[in-house]
């Protein structure tokens, strides 16, 4: 009997580490016995029993062994069953149905097996192929559904696995399996026909400019308003606006989404730009992510697209709280006792809310019932520094009738679209890289917007009279630096700046006069 070792890989966060499986086995004389050690889980104890079931069912016998199976390193915890399929190899090796002296170290060998041999799809296979690459691995097995989604890596050989039967032969020989290769083409990522064109949405010409300005910068936006003046429509209709992904992105969009399982049977990378809408119900641990080890939340979902909060004062204000973290440092980092787990935030925020418990605070023709202190109780979920992460504050008024009949048809959302991609272009060459003027630090604001006397002027109005905190003068010039840039001037001016401001005073909807 030989000593047997595999290469595997274990997800942690949204990366993978490499595990090494070894296997001793010898003909034991009494009774079968098996033990894995390594910190494995219950799904990887239990990978035991599928294996013995899949190797006897694909027709090997085994008989009666003592089996040491050792998941290395030690002080890393295995989890999941993706460690059957090396597993089962390796016994097949340690007790000769295989040659000892297969290239078994070359290669990245992952899966679950079902009882019958054949495989199972897995969790994360992006990162695992990331990590083969990185390592100078000659290739992976995993199993056939998540070959597409590791062959959109480029420089490593994936080989698709449905049956055991089918790894045992290439190691055997190498040549009878084919790697797969990616599908990815240039245009895969061409926006998709949006589900709400602007053209369709009555009136609300100044809200859907204030969207436009958002999707050129990268902009988080509240929409305040009565219901049924057209804040969740408007917000759905923002994703038909934004630019196509582009590769790197759409890698990124599909390794969170692959980690937490949630990548569709059979799609090999995410194309379309996510929109999470998060019902008011979710946990603070379903928003951010969590778990034993930590999985991503709906912030993490929405990286390079859009998170959705309808109803915002809906929310508990625990989960609103821990949005600050996202809103500023585009990043999460959650604490657990055996690591700490950083996932990526960089997504767009929209928020819907009505002005009051009623929704009719500020209607001109339907009074509100309710009073300032039941008002002030409505908002008080939705702390100061929350505002101040919200780059722009919408009032969106009831429409009239008249716009409600109009037949006059508005911009559609390929042309507002056109402007946010030459606006977003000249920020990417502003920053030389790719990069939005939402995500611009204090230093870069201080290099790319400076002021002239009338800015300063002005600005300084906005402070003493608004009470505007730091975090919000730095808001407003950034907004300003986006419609500067959709009109194509090279620097903020006072129009560009009034505009800018002209989008942030919203408090004073939401007092009774």
């Amino acid at each position: 009997m030989a000593l047997a070792l595999l290469n595997s890989a274990s997800l942690a966060c949204l990366d993978a580490n490499l595990v090494n499986i070894e296997v001793d086995a010898q003909i034991a004389p009494e009774k079968l016995t098996i033990i894995i050690v390594g910190l494995p889980d219950a799904a990887v104890k239990e990978s035991r029993d599928r294996v013995l079931a899949a190797i006897k069912n694909s027709g090997f016998k085994l008989g009666l062994l003592y089996c040491i199976i050792n998941l290395a390193p030690g002080d890393l915890r295995k989890e999941g069953p993706l460690y059957d399929l090396p597993i089962a190899l390796g016994l097949l090796c340690s007790l000769g149905r295989m040659p000892p002296d297969c290239p078994y170290s070359d290669y990245l060998v992952v899966g679950e097996l079902s009882l019958s041999g054949s495989m199972r799809p897995i969790q994360g296979a992006l990162a695992i192929a990331l990590l083969a690459r990185n390592l100078g691995k000659k290739g992976i097995l995993l199993p056939a559904q998540n070959a597409k989604e590791a062959a959109t890596v480029p420089g490593i050989n994936v080989y698709a696995i449905h049956h055991l039967n089918e790894a045992v032969q290439f190691f055997l020989n190498p040549e009878s399996l084919q790697p797969v290769r990616s599908e990815i083409s240039d245009d895969i990522f061409s926006s998709a026909i949006p589900s709400i064109d602007f053209a369709d949405i009555k009136g609300q010409e100044h809200v859907k400019r204030a969207i436009e300005i958002a999707a050129a910068g990268a902009h988080n936006v509240v929409l305040s308003g009565p219901p049924g003046s057209g804040k969740t429509m408007l917000a759905k209709a923002f994703i038909g606006i934004i630019p196509e992904l582009t590769l790197d992105e759409a890698l990124e969009i599909t390794k969170v989404h692959s980690v937490a399982g949630m990548l569709p049977e059979g799609q090999a990378v995410i194309t379309q730009r996510p929109f999470r809408s998060p019902h008011h119900t979710v946990s603070y641990a379903g928003l951010i992510g969590g778990g034993m080890v930590p999985r991503p939340g709906e912030v993490s979902l929405a990286h390079h697209g859009i998170l959705f909060l309808d109803e915002l004062p809906e929310f508990s204000r625990t989960v609103l709280e821990v949005l600050r973290q996202p809103l500023e440092d585009r990043k999460v980092t959650i604490s657990r006792a055996n690591g700490n787990f950083t996932f990526p935030t960089n997504f767009i925020c929209i928020a819907a809310m009505n002005p009051c418990p009623c929704g009719n605070l500020g209607h001109p023709d339907k009074p509100c019932r309710d009073t300032q202190t039941q008002v002030d109780r409505y908002l008080s979920k939705i702390s100061g520094p929350l505002w101040d992460r919200m780059d722009m504050h919408i009032t969106v008024p009831p429409l009239r009738y008249h716009d409600i009949i109009s037949t006059k048809s508005g911009e559609t959302s390929a042309t507002i679209r056109q402007r946010v991609r030459q606006a977003r272009k000249r920020q990417h060459a502003r920053f030389g890289k790719v990069k939005n003027n939402a995500e611009m630090s204090s230093r870069e604001i201080k290099e790319f917007c400076p002021l002239d006397s009338a800015c300063h002027d002005l600005l300084r109005q906005v402070v003493d009279t608004m009470g505007a905190s730091a975090r919000a003068c730095d808001r407003l010039l950034r907004v300003a630096l986006t419609v500067a840039d959709l009109a194509g001037d090279p620097h903020v001016t006072k129009s560009h700046l009034l505009e800018a401001i002209n989008f942030r005073n919203l408090q004073h909807q939401f007092t009774k006069h």
